[in-house]
Parts: C-alpha cells; sequence; structure tokens
C-alpha cells in the first residue's frame, strides 16, 4: 500500500476509519485552514467498476442532500493511481457510538439526540434518498460556534435513490438496525425502512443494548426500569416489524420523541446516566432476550446444578435452590462500554425476571465473555446506588485471577458480588461475572471455581 501524506491541497493527519471499501483521514484544508475529513477508495477495490462506481455515488447522493443536517461534500478528485476520493465536513465531537462507550444516557438526552437523527434521515427523505443503514456510528456529532452540538447523518454507502428502492433490492443493513424488509432480497423498500433503524438507535441510547431480531425485541422499560410508558411505546412504534404500523415518516417519529424530552420529569425516568443501568441492561439482555426462559432440567447433585451457555464456552455449577430458570443465548459487552458484538454468556437464578431489580430476593449468576477491551476497567467503574460497598479483594483461582468487588445491604436485603477474570497467563478472553446472593453463607468463590470457560 502507498503511503500517503497529502491529497491535493489535503495534509492528511491522522486515520479516522476504515470500512470495507475505503478508509477515511482527518486532513488540513491548509488553503481554508479548516479541518476536513478525506475517503479514499481502498486499493484492493480499485480495479472494480462497480464497486469504484458505488463509492462515486455516495458522494453524489451526499452532494444531491444538500442539508445541514446530512455530512456536505465539498470536493472530489482521483489519486496519481486513479482511485477517486472525496472531501467532507470534519465531525469533531465523534458518533453516538462514542456516546455510548460510557453506558447508556439520561433519558431526555436519548431522545432529543434520536430525533435530531430522525430530522437528519428525513431531509434525506426529502431529497429522495432512503440511508437503508442507520446506526450509531453513522450519526456524527459536530460542535456548533455556539458549543452546541450538530447531529449529522453520514455513511451513505448503502444508500439508494427512493425510486431506486421502490424496485427489488438486495439485503443490507446492519444487524439489530435492519428492519426485516431488508433482512434478505426483496420488493423494495421506502423511508419506513429507516423508521425502523432510527428506532433501534434510540433504543440502543436509551438501554444501552442493540435490540433483537425484528418481532424479538425486548420491551425496553424491562431493561431500564422506571422508563415511562410513553417512550417504550414511541420506540416499540418504530420498531414494528410490520412497516405499516410504524411511524409514518421520520419526522413523525422525530416529533413524538422532542414532545417526550420536553415533558415531565416523571413522564420520561430515570433521568440520570449510571454504570447500574448499563449493567442492568447487559444482564437484562441475556435474562430476557427471547421469547422465554429454559427451566433448568439438568441432574443435579449435593454439589448442586451444572449449567452451559448455548456455544458449550461457559460452565458453572449452582445451588440447586439457584438453577430454575436459565438464559444461555449471549449477550452484549457494549451494555458496559466495551466493544459491540455478540458474545457467549449467560444467566442462571431462581427468578430471571426480576434480576434487574436490586430489590428483589433474587439468587443467581451472570457470566459474559469479551474477547475486546479493557474488562477490569469497566467492572471497576461500576456502582450500585442503594448498596453499601463492602470493598475488594484479591481471587486467584486454577485458571483465572481478578479482583472481587462485594455490595451488601442492598434494597430488600440482599448481596451482589461482581468481579472481570483474566487468564493467568494473561491475554484473553476475559469474564465479566455478577453474582446475587440474599441470606445464608457467601458461595462467591464456590461459584467461580465451578466456572469453565474455552
Amino acid at each position: 500500500m502507498h503511503s500517503l501524506e497529502r491529497i491535493g491541497r489535503y495534509r492528511l493527519e491522522r486515520r479516522l476509519g476504515t470500512g470495507a471499501f475505503g478508509t477515511v483521514w482527518l486532513a488540513h484544508d491548509d488553503e481554508l485552514e479548516a479541518p476536513v475529513a478525506v475517503k479514499v477508495l481502498a486499493e484492493n477495490w480499485s480495479h472494480r467498476l462497480d464497486v469504484r462506481e458505488r463509492f462515486l455515488a455516495e458522494a453524489r447522493l451526499l452532494r444531491k442532500a444538500g442539508s445541514s443536517r446530512v455530512v456536505q461534500v465539498y470536493d472530489i478528485g482521483e489519486l496519481p493511481d486513479g482511485r477517486p476520493y472525496f472531501v467532507m465536513e470534519y465531525a469533531d465531537a465523534g458518533t453516538l457510538a462514542d456516546l455510548l462507550a460510557a453506558g447508556p444516557l439520561p433519558v431526555p438526552e436519548a431522545l432529543r439526540l434520536t430525533a435530531l437523527a430522525a430530522r437528519s434521515a428525513h431531509a434525506l427523505h426529502e431529497a429522495g434518498i432512503v440511508h437503508r443503514d442507520v446506526k450509531p456510528s453513522n450519526v456524527l456529532l459536530r460542535t456548533a460556534p455556539d458549543g452546541t452540538r450538530r447531529v449529522l447523518l453520514a455513511d451513505l454507502g448503502l444508500a439508494k435513490s427512493l425510486a431506486q428502492a421502490s424496485g427489488l433490492t438486495l439485503a443490507a443493513g446492519s444487524a439489530g438496525y435492519r428492519p426485516p424488509e431488508q433482512a434478505g432480497p426483496g420488493a423494495g423498500i421506502d423511508a419506513r425502512a429507516d423508521v425502523y433503524g432510527l428506532g433501534a438507535v434510540g433504543y440502543r441510547l436509551v438501554t444501552g443494548t442493540v435490540p433483537a431480531e425484528p418481532g424479538e425485541v425486548v420491551r425496553p422499560e424491562r431493561l431500564r426500569p422506571g422508563l415511562g410508558p410513553g417512550v417504550a411505546r414511541a420506540l416499540m412504534r418504530a420498531l414494528e416489524p410490520d412497516r405499516e404500523r410504524r411511524w409514518p415518516t421520520a419526522e413523525a417519529f422525530a416529533d413524538e420523541l422532542d414532545r417526550l424530552a420536553s415533558a415531565p420529569a416523571s413522564a420520561v425516568r430515570p433521568r440520570g446516566r449510571s454504570r447500574t443501568v448499563a449493567l442492568a441492561a447487559a444482564v437484562a439482555a441475556v435474562a430476557v432476550a427471547g421469547a422465554a426462559f429454559a427451566l433448568v432440567n439438568r441432574p443435579s447433585s449435593a454439589s448442586g446444578v451444572g449449567v452451559e451457555d448455548a456455544t458449550g464456552r461457559i460452565a458453572v455449577r449452582v445451588p440447586d435452590a439457584w438453577g430454575r430458570q436459565l438464559r444461555d443465548s449471549g449477550w452484549d459487552p457494549a451494555a458496559l462500554g466495551l466493544p459491540a458484538g455478540h458474545e457467549p454468556g449467560l444467566a442462571v437464578a431462581d427468578d430471571l425476571t426480576r434480576w434487574q431489580d436490586l430489590g428483589a430476593d433474587v439468587r443467581g449468576v451472570f457470566a459474559g465473555l469479551s474477547e475486546h477491551g479493557d474488562v477490569t476497567a469497566r467492572v471497576d467503574a461500576l456502582g450500585h446506588p442503594g448498596c453499601h460497598y463492602d470493598g475488594a479483594r484479591a481471587y486467584t483461582g486454577g485458571r483465572w485471577h481478578g479482583r472481587i468487588r462485594t455490595w451488601s445491604d442492598c434494597p430488600g436485603g440482599g448481596r451482589l458480588t461482581e468481579t472481570a477474570l483474566v487468564p493467568a497467563g494473561g491475554g484473553r478472553p476475559q469474564v465479566y461475572v455478577q453474582i446475587r446472593q440474599h441470606g445464608g453463607g457467601d458461595a462467591t468463590d464456590r461459584l467461580l471455581g465451578s466456572l469453565r470457560v474455552t
């Protein structure tokens, strides 16, 4: 790959990101003395005329939108080797995905940001364009002269004109954010496909969790207890599998979100951002996703009940009384501010429906793997208002070591223990474990000793 220092009059400073077909650089326009973003077609695709045309089509569609709510294109050209590039405005405040690194947002802020993203999508729709890949990483933030944040919709690599999209279309979009009509080849889509993606963005900002597949989405109030019913209804309407039942336009969805964001605090609670909410979302994503819980039906003995996740990578043995319900379908580490994805995870307890309520009398274990990010730092940042923090102690097992953090006197009298376990020799995967106990002795070391990860 050729080393680039300048592209035309634009001096390259650092790489901002690399996608399937190109790389985006932060550059400086020396003539206008301003930062810009430059997107360059990847070398390995330069010989493909269809990919080249799709790359240029993105620039044309951005230019066609002609809206301050959509990333604007300033220039277009070719490198000496023939690869095309285009120059865009630079979003200095990152993306909605970056904001989510610290967990779910305060509800009013989440609603306002989603509403702004919806108005950006509406601007595209008015220009005759459907985005087809609305997700947090494609919603950019730019600092305005008055210090406020502008929301910009970006990355039109999958976008189509509404006229083209009304005909036969191929599968497109990102898991969790794409409506059912985009999941496979079909007879066309319209602007309501983006309404679904916007609903998924709002859901992620409020709960910290990527929605499940269409028709299987867990209601957001189960992941964020106390959420106002109006907010839940608005998000679930946007996420309707049947597009005839969604908000008719992105603008209508935005209007409702703005109304809810301006409503009294009681209508949109909870207001505060906390790692406890992120934690509840992480565990509840395993505990309540899908149609129902599985009742644990495994041989028991004096040493308890052995359970494992759907992949067979995680196994743990719990006391007989704890092993009544199991959810083994995995989790999204983004709920803890780690890189998003679907990783192996399980939750087993006597009552998973009440897991996220620290006031409930629940006994159980959650364990989730993460192949990326610093799990220890994220777990050390968690807090549990209403519980008394008893401190931390070192843990060293046969294969794992970590720090066990313990809370007691939670509402209802329960105890909570959590740890990030790291392989004794270092490396991956890391394991996040939370244990809920109520009464009786402390089973933490016995449970961690029974944990098996492959």
